[in-house]
């Protein structure tokens, strides 16, 4: 069974091609990273695959009735108007005070409701837009880049609570990603996008094809096959001291493979 499709979908903007002949689909239930250089067209290829854009060549398929809930690359929220998170959880469509508990309780937030939008952390902001877009209850979690602009210890902190939803509710997660070592960690499948789809499959085997080398240079392979080593080890050994080495090596390694994504 089929959440979302992609056949050999093509974009235009304007008379640039962005995407040519992508074809792509997300089950239930599995988690997606679509990775890529900057203007390798990830977040036009979301915004197609969610009606926002039209398709100029293929076509893309939604289960019918498919739910879907969206977690926006950035949202500017403008510092002057007060907005509170219960407000903001209510918009574009209204919420029982219930269904914004529950909400919060599920992302981490429990009790923020009275607190402004514009005091937010960046964390509790990404949060905030996740507890949004689990109110749709929805079979498909769209998200563009959620941790950009947050630390590493955020960012990890986030995907596990994406990898929690998709546990407790079941739901298929498809985002687009600039971070390396935690996609490989948290995903099922990994696209690599550079205006069509280079390689696919999982993180392993797209880590090592010549298409992910040649886009993300070998910098990045480094730190994670390391990473890779290191996360297997620690599964294999499984004492105190694999574990505390585990996490040095990650988080020693990230600065390098992010430069060479960003």
């Amino acid at each position: 069974m089929t959440l979302i499709a992609a056949e050999g979908l093509d974009v235009r903007l304007g008379q640039t091609t962005v995407l040519t002949g992508v074809t792509l689909q997300v089950r239930p239930a599995e988690i997606v990273t679509i990775l890529g250089p900057n203007g390798s067209g990830k977040s036009t290829l979301l915004r197609a695959l969610l009606g926002i854009l039209p398709a100029s060549g293929g076509r893309v398929l939604r289960q019918a009735g498919l739910r879907v809930g969206y977690v926006p690359q950035r949202l500017m929220i403008d510092r002057s108007l007060p907005m509170t998170v219960r407000r903001f959880l209510s918009l574009p469509q209204r919420c029982s005070d219930a269904q914004a508990t529950t909400a919060l309780s599920r992302v981490g937030l429990p009790g923020v409701d009275a607190q402004q939008m514009t005091d937010l952390s960046g964390g509790q902001f990404q949060r905030v837009l996740l507890a949004r877009a689990l109110l749709a209850d929805p079979q498909l979690l769209v998200l563009d880049e959620p941790t950009q602009g947050l630390d590493q210890p955020g960012e990890a902190a986030f995907y596990r609570l994406i990898a929690d939803v998709r546990e407790t509710t079941g739901a298929a997660v498809l985002m687009v990603s600039h971070d390396l070592h935690v996609v490989m960690a948290a995903s099922d499948r990994v696209i690599c996008l550079n205006g069509h789809i280079c390689c696919e499959g999982t993180p392993r085997v797209v880590s090592n094809a010549p298409e992910y080398r040649a886009l993300f240079g070998l910098g990045t392979l480094g730190a994670l096959a390391l990473y890779q080593h290191e996360h297997d080890h620690h599964h294999d050994h499984g004492h105190d001291h694999g574990e505390g080495h585990h996490h040095h090596g990650h988080g020693q390694n990230h600065g390098h493979g992010h430069d060479h994504a960003g």
